[in-house]
């Protein structure tokens, strides 16, 4: 299976939201992110992982700020409060969540 970049905005623009998830297997959900303006998303109950598609700005996870460009990976545990800030227009993003509730360090 494949998904490209452009057909994951192009679903999530027919959708008219913020976020789309794209595909899904067992634990692993991949979504396609895309917020305007400002990130107000809040600590999630599963590990996770962003790849960033296109743009930059910043990536504040548990207190601690990154810069960000096209190609970048983080990845946030459970339960720690994170956000993008000062992102570009075009800012887009992969979200992959996995594992149990809670997170995988809590197995």
């Amino acid at each position: 299976m494949k998904i490209s970049p452009e057909q994951g905005l192009q679903k999530l623009a027919d959708t008219g939201q913020l976020f789309t998830e794209l595909f899904s297997h067992g634990t692993l959900s991949v979504e396609l992110y895309r917020p305007i303006d400002q990130d107000l998303q809040t600590p999630h109950d599963r590990d996770e992982v962003y790849i960033i598609i296109s743009g930059y700005g910043d990536f504040v996870s548990d207190g601690i700020q990154y810069s960000f460009s096209e190609g970048d990976f983080f990845f946030v545990a459970a339960g720690v409060e994170h956000r993008f800030v000062g992102f570009s227009e075009d800012f887009s993003t992969w979200v992959i969540f996995y594992g149990r509730i809670g997170g995988e360090a809590n197995s």
